[in-house]
């Protein structure tokens, strides 16, 4: 098997790997739209799913504070492991784990506020990446909240090293490859309403991560194999640098990287 690829951010001197490690069910089972339950693994299990996951030749891991104690979890478990991951974590989502619902906060304090967790929970000086987790309201975010912008700040004072948007909007996306480093959208077999995100992105020479890429496990192909048409779709576009993926089955991570390669080298 060929090694899975990294790719590096423009402007910056991080290198991702095509496919990412999700983190959501490492910490939150409660609102969460998969299509079947799951149990929240030991940190025995995380332990083993990281360490997999990084001799896979996996170094991107995304976390947010919406995800439930998944920065906090990363935070305890990756310092029992020599290796240097790469950290994409969020700002914006907050999450009770009591009521199971979700609270946004995109002021300039209340970002500030979030880095400065994320660096606590995630036991770090610097965040690699640090993505804006959008209600929905992209350019409400962007241009009344100057989300972005807060973000950049923190990056000048040396908190962040790459800025960006988990959005839902093809005007957001637009307006946050002018502002900052990465864009993540949303973009499978079912969905490609964000096509011109990545066209723009890949004109610039600006980053593309990529949520849902099998629909949160909704996407079923009859007669076909659905993670490798869906990544030999995905990989197809030259803004892509890594397509998140959220599994906590290390078979299903291991086939992942397996079909993720088979995709690239097909390009």
């Amino acid at each position: 098997m060929s090694p899975l690829a990294k790719n590096r951010i423009a402007g910056t001197d991080l290198e991702v790997s095509a496919l990412g490690l999700g983190t959501v069910k490492l910490g939150r089972d409660k609102g969460v739209k998969y299509p079947s339950s799951f149990t929240i693994p030991d940190d025995d299990a995380a332990l083993q799913l990281l360490q997999q996951a990084w001799e896979l030749g996996i170094n991107l891991i995304d976390t947010a504070p919406a995800y439930g104690n998944s920065e906090q979890r990363l935070g305890q478990l990756l310092p029992q492991l020599p290796h240097p991951f790469v950290i994409c974590s969020k700002a914006g989502e907050l999450f009770d784990a009591d009521s199971g619902q979700s609270s946004f906060d995109f002021s300039a304090d209340g970002l500030k506020r979030s880095v400065e967790q994320s660096l606590q929970r995630l036991k770090r000086d610097v965040l690699d990446i640090v993505l804006i987790h959008s209600d929905g309201n992209d350019l409400t975010v962007i241009e009344q909240f100057r989300a972005l912008d807060t973000l950049n700040e923190l990056k000048s004072q040396g908190l962040i090293k790459a800025t960006g948007l988990s959005g839902k909007t093809v005007e957001g996306g637009l307006l946050a490859l002018e502002q900052s480093d990465i864009v993540m959208v949303t973009h499978n077999l079912s969905y490609q309403g964000e096509q011109a995100v990545l066209d723009a992105a890949a004109a610039m020479n600006k980053s593309v991560f990529i949520k849902k890429a099998l629909a949160s496990g909704h996407l079923a192909l009859e007669g076909q194999d659905t993670v490798q048409a869906s990544f030999d779709f995905i990989f197809k576009e030259p803004a892509v640098k890594s397509v998140i993926v959220g599994t906590i089955n290390p078979a299903h991570l291991a086939d992942n990287l397996a079909k993720a390669i088979l995709a690239i080298e097909k390009r």
